[in-house]
């Protein structure tokens, strides 16, 4: 698993950020946390996931990248929308290939 540089935190996240990061890490449940990762293919930007979900054996083989972090759902969602909103205004296209290299992870 590897972390995005410029990781992207919602605002109730904000408060509990280090707090989320070493929970993931540790491999500790925590209810209500959002992870927003890289594709598992190439045709959608982004996965969120319940950070539960990394806690699966199965899941946790699979090589992801974390993007962003979120508490609740809908904040993942909102996550999310400033995500495509950065990228927008950077490349001036929404689409797999430049969410790629906009964050540095290739999603084929």
């Amino acid at each position: 698993m590897q972390w995005y540089s410029h990781l992207y935190v919602g605002k109730k996240a904000k408060r509990h950020r280090y707090a989320i990061i070493q929970g993931i890490r540790e491999e500790k449940l925590q209810p209500e946390v959002y992870v927003i990762t890289s594709p598992q293919n190439g045709e959608n930007l982004c996965d969120i996931y319940p950070s539960a979900m990394l806690l699966v054996p199965s899941e946790k083989k699979k090589e992801r990248m974390i993007l962003g972090i979120a508490v609740t759902y809908w904040e993942a969602l909102e996550v999310v929308r400033g995500m495509v909103d950065d990228l927008y205004q950077k490349t001036g296209e929404v689409s797999a290939a430049s969410f790629a290299r906009f964050t540095g992870y290739d999603v084929w």
